[in-house]
């Protein structure tokens, strides 16, 4: 077992999975970073819909709409606790994967990358 160090507060842990945003949050701060990271990736694939391949930016637009709303059940229906938490991060993350792969997809096609 993980023995608290002497000069560490009680209650405090380096280790990322006992954080309270994914142990003891009521998980309203997952919705909001969400709902923001899904507007922003909303708005960089809006300027795209007419860039080919024809329909992956709406396919993006879609699913990110759709990963947000999933989030917003889970948070409704779910019991709090680690469950629920691991659900809203495991989402927010997919929304970031969504947005990047179909941008990163419609620039690789239409010759706007710059590496």
């Amino acid at each position: 077992m993980n023995k608290a160090r002497r000069d560490e507060p009680i209650g405090t842990s380096p280790r990322v999975r006992d954080q309270p945003a994914l142990t003891t949050s009521s998980g309203r701060s997952w919705l909001l970073f969400g709902g923001i990271l899904g507007l922003i990736a909303v708005v960089v694939l809006v300027p795209l819909l007419p860039d080919p391949p024809s329909g992956l930016a709406l396919f993006g637009i879609c699913a990110i709409v759709a990963l947000y709303a999933v989030m917003v059940v889970v948070r409704v229906n779910a019991h709090p606790g680690r469950g629920m938490l691991a659900v809203l991060a495991t989402l927010m993350i997919a929304i970031a994967i969504v947005g990047l792969v179909c941008v990163g997809i419609i620039a690789a096609t239409t010759g706007k990358v710059a590496f």
